[in-house]
């Protein structure tokens, strides 16, 4: 799907680009393309994405986080705000952060290699008392099948000039925001590629765990 054609869905979400050429995170209808370095660049709308999750990010639940808190402490707070652990909610949480630690995939070439191998061994980025914002979703485990079960996020800063796949952070102070969704759309891309692949192997989830959640 080109970019111009993700936009329409949405406007925020997450994702990656073709190839795994870096993240995606998309604010304001704005998207970024997050390198494994840490920069940023934003993307034409030709570019083309073969994975992301997008939606029109309303929010129904806000509350002030006042405290310091790390990854863990603020996933507590936004678990505690949730009327129920079987919605799909869109998170964003705007804050000032001691420290944000971020890894990103690099562009990869045919023969692909698996997810976890492309992600093994990436480079972690730490960032220093930066303001910025921290955009994912929560999604249900009954989705774990066809998305990232519990909470995807990327990080960007206030300039649009640093970010990545988020690890881990200390935030002073900060906003949650919270989206909740009821209807998933669904896409599947009509290619050989997609035809033919093994979408089921028995570690399916620890693959996932591994690639979006193990730090290196």
């Amino acid at each position: 799907m080109s970019l111009a054609e993700l936009l329409g869905e949405g406007s925020m979400g997450l994702g990656t680009f073709n190839q795994l050429d870096g993240e995606m995170v998309i604010l304001d209808g704005v998207c970024y393309q997050l390198r494994s370095d840490g920069t940023v660049t934003q993307p034409g709308l030709d570019a083309r994405t073969p994975y992301a999750v997008v939606t029109n990010f309303v929010p129904s639940m806000r509350q002030e986080v006042k405290q310091t808190v790390v990854r863990h402490g603020i996933s507590e707070i936004i678990d505690a705000m949730l009327p129920s652990r079987n919605y799909m909610y869109a998170i964003r949480i705007t804050g000032d952060f001691a420290w944000v630690t971020t890894r990103t995939v690099e562009r990869q070439e045919k023969p692909y290699p698996t997810l976890v191998q492309a992600t093994d061994g990436e480079d972690v980025v730490r960032f220093e008392n930066v303001r910025g914002v921290v955009a994912g979703f929560r999604t249900p485990l009954f989705e774990a099948a066809i998305s990232v079960a519990g909470c995807h996020a990327h990080f960007i800063d206030d300039e649009r000039t640093r970010g990545g796949h988020l690890i881990d952070f200390e935030m002073h102070h900060g906003v949650a925001e919270i989206c909740l969704g009821t209807d998933l759309a669904l896409r599947l891309p009509l290619t050989a590629e997609f035809g033919a692949a093994d979408l089921t192997p028995e570690d399916l989830q620890a693959q996932l765990h591994k690639a979006e959640h193990a730090q290196h």
